[in-house]
This record gives C-alpha cells, structure tokens and sequence, in this order.
C-alpha cells in the first residue's frame, strides 16, 4: 500500500473519515491508528508484521527492567540485552547473507542458508525502538510503564508504545522520530489550524509531485538504463544519469517524508523535518545536517557520541567519525559498496575537520572542499594505475582517462585560487566562493551517489563493476555531441524533468514563503483542486506499475 498509489488514496480517506469521527477519544483514536497501522505493515511485509510486535514488546519489557534497575550495572546490563535483541533480530534479517557471502569469498568457502525476506523498514524501527531504551537509560525520558498500576494501565500504555513504534506515515521509511518528540503527542489534545492544513496540503502535494512525477519517471526511463548497461552508452549519457540519480534520490526519499510528515499532521501528530534542502550544502558536514536528518542525528546522538565524540583528542574524533559513517554506510545496505560509500563520506567528514583545526588558511570551506576534492583526484589516478596494471583497461584507456582527470584538476584548482584571491583582495569573506564549494561538494556526493546506485537490489551487474564502468566511460568515452541527440529523443522528457528538479531544488527561498503564504490564505477548495490535480499528474505520469520508494529496501 503505497502512499503514490490509488488503494492507498482509498484506504486513508476512509480511515481518515472515521478519525475525524472519534479523534477526541484518546484511547479509542490510539487503538484505531494503530490497528490501522499494523494492517498497513502488513501488506508490506505479511506475517513478518508479528516481527514488529516482539520487537515493541522487547523494548517496551526492557525499557521497563532499564530503569528500575537498582544499581547503574545491572540498568547497562538490561540495555545491552536490548541493543543485543534488536541488532540481533536485524543482523539476522539483513546480514547473514551478507557475511556468509563474504566469508565464502575471504576463505574459499562454499557455504549457504536459506532466502531470508527482509521486512520493510525493519532497519528504521529498530533504531526507533533502541533510541527509546538507550534514552530511558540516560534518563532522558521516562518509560511508559512507570505509570501502569493495574491490568487497564498496562493496556493502555503498551497500546501507546505500539502506536509509537508503529505509526503508519513514517514506520517504513521514516522519518526516525523519538520517544520523547512522539509519545507525548498521543496523549495531547489534537489540533488542525488553517495553518497546519494548508502545510499538510503543501507537503502532499510536494511529495507526490517529487515521487510520482519527478522521481519515477526519470528513473524509470532514464536512470535505471544506464545504470544497467554504462558500458553501452557515451560518458555524457553515463554522467546525466549520475545527476539523474542524484535528484531521483532527493525526490525519492524526500518526497516520501514529505508525505509522511502531511499525512500525520493531517491527524494532528508532528513529525520532525528529514531534509533541507541538502544539494545546497557549501560542506560535507553541512549536506549531514541537510540529509535524512533523522538518521544523521540518531548516529550522532546515539553512536558518535557514546563512541566519545569528540572529547577524547582529535585522532579518536576522526576515528569515531569513520566508524560511525561506516556502520550508517552498512545500515543502508548488506554489501560492500555501502560500506565504501560509508567510508568515503566519514574520510571526508574527518578530512574536513582536520584541515579546519590546522589553522586560518583553513578555514575557508572553498579550500577544504578543494583539499577533499584533491584527494578523490589522486584515488583516480590510483584507481585507473590499477585498472591498467590489472588489464581491466588498456593502456591507450588509462592514458585518456589521466588526461583527462588531469583537465579536470586544472579547472577546479584554478577557479579556487582565483576565488579566493578575488575574496581576499575584495575583503568579501566568502561570498563569491560558496557557490563554487556548493559545486565541488555536490560533485563529491555525486560520485558517492554512483556507488550507492551501482548496490541496488536486483542490479544488472556487481556494483564495482557498475562503478567502475560509468566512471571509465565518462573519462574516455564523453562525446559531448550526443547531448543534442538525448534532447530529442525518447530521453528528452527525462532531462526536462531532471533540470526541473534542480531548478525547484535550488529556487530562490523567498518563493518558498510566498507559495506558502498564498496557499495558506486561498480557499480549502484550491487547496484541495492543487492536491487533486498533482494526483492526476501522477497517474498520468505512471507507467505500468507503481515504483517502490527507493528507501523500503533499507
């Protein structure tokens, strides 16, 4: 049941109806929302909706045992119980495979298990549930059982922490929300102002114009063809993908947490904002602060920090920095290729805070970016060494794909030197490089994104095989005379499309405020024609089958 999906259009109004009905009634609305959800759960995932069950009642035993345990030792202990429980029940779900493949790999194994279903969204409520033992051990909150004093009570507050756990807008793609921002919420008084409908109207209308429209389409006709064949394309067709995919992703997730948080605003539930505007980030820790902002912050709160954040020197931060960008690269995906794509961003978070920490030269964020830049240039020139050492390619391939990577080098590293001059000797600050560092930090993530993409479930082709032959393509091969053909043919649509997301992505930000005010102050009957007219887009826009959202695979 997909929120881009008619039956879902179908179901939700008819929920929503008799919600309206009995929304004051706070025990009577809780139960229905969360009947309603574990319905919706399983039609994902069929009987693994028992799965969600035990893992509320672990957490919601053990959250109990945490607190009122008599000494600090024995609460830890209970914790570990509880992180053990969850992890274990994902590491089975999503890693067996994952390590027994790389086990028969590393020692020339031959073993093999059983196909094992992953549940959708089993790696977003897991952290959801662990983030309420780990913060009831911090004493951050209180645990609901804390209140129970009879068999009605019990009820009434496990039925509470199921309905936290299992909330239907974002239990399968998030937003990751916590304890102590939800749970209260469930008690309260609801709450629909003009102001919050014409929001939740907006975000549906944003979401499903992202997803449906944007996000589908150039997938579908564009994106997944050269990512499943790179090598039968030119460089310019496999880097247009590369930023096809780019903006597909944005459009993907954020469309559906856009969904999310208006459809639960709708009932009068608040659920934290996931994205910001990420492609407009001038650093790496700043496109961390802009992307899916729920799970960035979990790993920092809950992992960067414990792991000891940055009070114990600078080679245990960017240590822990690594780690922590590692394990969020395999949270994403049971393969290698998230770890590397893990791997890379926490190289480079910690890159960037060591150059900050060198002195003033560095604290230009144009520099750093360029510095960051520079090493990925060096790895190409390792990487392509390698191809060739290796016979992977030939050496008439290796020499184009140097000089041009050396082309390249010369063009950033001289726009840098050049803007930063300019600020100096103008006294701008950096005024006139931001848009230059937004540029190189969109190109590293990017590059990132290619390897991301290259890990999809049923992909073509290994993903550093997919990796690897889109990047050679583009270095050797980029014939820069087939864009005139893309725009048109059949791939014209697709690039109008991409070139629309990226206009609306990086559209001025007073246009935000005033669409939002207009559709605040016009008639609920435009506001409902808007939404009405974006789902008849989408259906026109499908094709033969409703895309799933890019992040149920996680």
């Amino acid at each position: 049941m997909l929120f881009n999906s008619v039956r879902f259009l179908v179901f939700f109004l008819l929920l929503y109806g008799l919600f309206l009905a009995i929304r004051k009634q706070v025990l009577t609305r809780t139960l229905y929302l969360l009947a309603f959800s574990l319905y919706f759960y399983y039609l994902s995932s069929g009987w693994y909706f028992l799965l969600l069950i035990l893992s509320t009642l672990i957490d919601f035993s053990l959250g109990h045992l945490i607190y009122s345990a008599k000494t600090q030792r024995r609460s830890l202990f209970w914790l570990w119980v509880s992180i053990a429980a969850n992890l274990g029940i994902l590491g089975y779900f999503k890693y067996t495979h994952f390590l027994i493949n790389s086990a028969n790999a590393a020692f020339g194994l031959d073993w093999s298990f059983h196909k094992i279903f992953l549940p959708v969204g089993i790696s977003f409520f897991t952290f959801q549930t662990m983030s309420y033992s780990i913060d009831v051990y911090r004493r951050k909150i209180v645990p609901l059982t804390a209140e129970v004093s009879d068999l009605p009570s019990f009820f009434r507050q496990l039925s509470e922490f199921a309905f936290f756990v299992s909330f239907f807008p974002q239990l399968v793609a998030g937003p990751i929300v916590r304890a102590a921002e939800f749970i209260p919420q469930i008690r309260s008084k609801l709450t629909l102002t003009r102001a919050d409908l014409s929001r939740a109207v907006l975000l549906l209308s944003a979401g499903l114009f992202k997803k449906a429209i944007i996000s589908d389409y150039i997938s579908v006709n564009f994106v997944d063809r050269i990512f499943d064949t790179p090598a039968q394309y030119s460089g310019i067709e496999n880097l247009l993908a590369a930023y096809g995919y780019a903006i597909q992703i944005y459009c993907d997730f954020s469309g559906y947490s856009d969904m999310a948080i208006g459809l639960a605003l709708l009932m009068g539930y608040r659920l934290p904002d996931n994205f910001n505007l990420p492609y407009r980030a001038d650093t790496i820790r700043d496109f961390w602060r802009r992307w899916h902002i729920s799970l960035s912050t979990w790993l920092k709160d809950y992992l960067y920090i414990s792991l000891g954040g940055n009070r114990k020197g600078r080679l245990r931060t960017y240590f822990n920095l690594m780690v922590t960008m590692l394990l969020g690269g395999l949270w994403h995906g049971a393969s290698w290729v998230f770890v590397i794509w893990g791997g890379l961003h926490g190289a480079a978070l910690a890159i960037d805070r060591w150059l900050e920490s060198l002195g003033r030269f560095f604290k230009r964020k144009v520099i750093r970016i360029a510095a960051i830049m520079g090493g990925i240039q060096a790895g190409g020139y390792v990487w392509i060494w390698w191809a060739a050492a290796d016979g992977t390619i030939t050496a008439t391939a290796a020499g184009q794909a140097n000089g041009v990577l050396t082309y390249i080098a010369i063009a950033w590293v001289g726009a840098t030197v050049v803007l930063v001059l300019t600020e100096s000797l103008l006294r701008k600050g950096e005024a006139l490089s931001r848009p230059f560092s937004v540029l190189l930090v969109f190109h590293f993530v990017t590059l990132c994104w290619i390897f991301f993409r290259s890990g999809a479930l049923n992909a073509v082709n290994p993903p550093l095989t997919t990796t690897g032959s889109m990047l050679m393509q583009i270095l050797t091969a980029f014939q820069p005379g087939v864009f005139a053909e893309m725009v048109g043919s059949a791939y014209g649509p697709a690039l109008l499309l991409i070139a629309i997301g990226y206009l609306l992505h990086f559209r001025p930000l007073g246009i935000n405020r005033l669409v939002e005010a207009r559709l605040a102050g016009a008639p609920f009957a435009l506001q409902a024609l808007l939404l009405a007219l974006v789902i008849w887009g989408a259906i026109q826009m499908a094709g033969s089958g409703i895309v799933p959202f890019i992040y149920f695979q996680f």
